[in-house]
């Protein structure tokens, strides 16, 4: 027995993170290209608002294992609001966006293979 309010509250809290729906940048782009735009909002998101301690806890689970991001989420009291981490919020309230990049790799990322087998 309970208002369906506090049960929206339980299902919101503790939502799932799953594996991010596929996606097409607007032009293919490189491993090198996408590691900088990463850094690059990485390094500005807490000008957005929020707490910079939230944003070190996303940027960790954004480029953990999906078991490691729930443990990370759950441990810092984030709010799932999508399931691929785009849209969270904190116990205070404060709204969290992560672009899709950050949280996944593009279907037209460009591999060069010629770098790969120069490592060898």
């Amino acid at each position: 027995m309970g208002c369906a309010g506090s049960r929206d509250k339980l299902d919101e809290t503790s939502k799932k993170i799953r594996k991010p729906k596929a996606w097409k940048h607007s032009e293919a782009i490189t491993r090198e290209q996408l590691t900088r735009m990463r850094e690059e909002f990485w390094d500005t998101a807490p000008h957005y608002g929020g707490r910079k301690e939230i944003w070190d806890a996303l940027r960790a689970a954004a480029e953990a294992d999906l078991t490691l991001a729930q443990a990370i989420v759950d441990s810092v009291g984030v709010i799932i609001q999508n399931p691929d981490l785009t849209i969270c919020y904190d116990e205070r309230g404060a709204k969290y966006e992560l672009p899709k990049y950050v949280v996944s790799e593009p279907t037209n990322l460009i591999r060069d293979s010629r770098k790969d087998i120069s490592n060898l």
